[in-house]
C-alpha cells in the first residue's frame, strides 16, 4: 500500500479507545490523526482540522452527541469521510438504520483485532465493507420492507448490460481491479461505470449503491447466504 490510511476514533470509554489506538498504531499502513471522547469532541476536531481523516471509527452509544447523530452530521458536513460504526448492539434494525444514514461498515465491540483491521483495509480499498451476517441483515431487512408495499417495478433498461455486471460485482464486494479482471476491462473503465451507477441511482457512496441495488432487486445475492 503506497499511501497510509488515515483515521480518527471516537469512543467515550477511555480504556477501550486507548486499546484500539494501541492495536492500530502498530500497523505501518495506518495513521491515526486524532481521537475523541464523544461526538461533540469529534465534530470539533474535524471542523478545525487542516487535514481530515479518510475514515472515522465511532462508537454509537456516547453521552452528549451519540454516534448515530454524529454519523448524520459527518455525512452532511464531510461526505467524503467513510464511517465505521462501532457498537455492542448487533441487531438487524439497528444495522439497517445505521447503513441507511451513511455508515459504510459495522463492527461489533467484541470483534477480533483481525476483523477490525480487515474492515478498515476493505473500507479503504472498496469504500464499504459488510460481512456475510450484515449483508444478510441488509438483504432481509430491505426486501421485507419492500415486499410490504408494491412490488418493485424498476425499469432495468435504465442500466446498460455492463453497468449491471459491474453493479453485481460491487455488491459482491470485489475491488475495482478484481472487477476489471473478471470483465476484461481496465480499472479506469470500471471507475467510469461505477460513477455512472452512482449518478443514475443518486447514491452518495458505494454503500448506498448496494442498498439501492438490493432494495430495487437489481441483483440476486441470495446464493451467498
Amino acid at each position: 500500500m503506497d499511501t497510509k490510511i488515515t483515521l480518527a476514533i471516537a469512543d467515550d470509554e477511555l480504556l477501550f479507545r486507548q486499546g484500539l489506538i494501541s492495536i492500530l498504531s502498530k500497523e505501518k499502513n495506518i495513521d491515526i490523526f486524532f481521537d475523541a471522547e464523544d461526538g461533540n469532541d469529534l465534530m470539533t476536531q474535524l471542523r478545525s482540522a487542516q487535514l481530515r481523516p479518510e475514515i472515522v471509527i465511532t462508537d454509537l452509544k456516547m453521552p452528549g452527541l451519540n454516534g448515530v447523530e454524529t454519523t448524520k452530521l459527518i455525512r452532511k458536513e464531510f461526505p467524503d469521510i467513510k464511517i465505521i460504526a462501532l457498537t455492542s448492539y448487533f441487531s438487524k434494525p439497528f444495522i439497517i438504520n445505521m447503513i441507511s444514514i451513511g455508515a459504510v461498515a459495522y463492527l461489533a465491540k467484541n470483534s477480533t483485532p483481525k476483523l477490525m483491521l480487515t474492515t478498515i483495509y476493505e473500507v479503504a480499498d472498496k469504500g464499504f465493507y459488510y460481512d456475510s451476517q450484515v449483508m444478510k441483515f441488509i438483504h432481509e431487512g430491505l426486501l421485507n420492507k419492500n415486499d410490504q408495499g408494491k412490488k418493485s417495478n424498476f425499469d432495468m433498461t435504465y442500466f446498460t448490460k455492463r453497468e449491471k455486471e459491474v453493479l453485481e460485482l460491487i455488491c459482491k464486494q470485489f475491488t475495482t481491479n478484481e472487477i476489471g479482471e473478471k470483465l476484461f476491462i481496465s480499472p479506469r473503465t470500471v471507475d467510469g461505470h461505477r460513477n455512472n451507477l452512482l449518478l443514475k441511482t443518486e447514491s452518495k457512496n458505494l454503500a448506498g449503491l448496494v442498498v439501492y441495488a438490493i432494495q430495487n432487486k437489481l441483483v440476486n445475492l441470495e446464493e451467498q447466504f
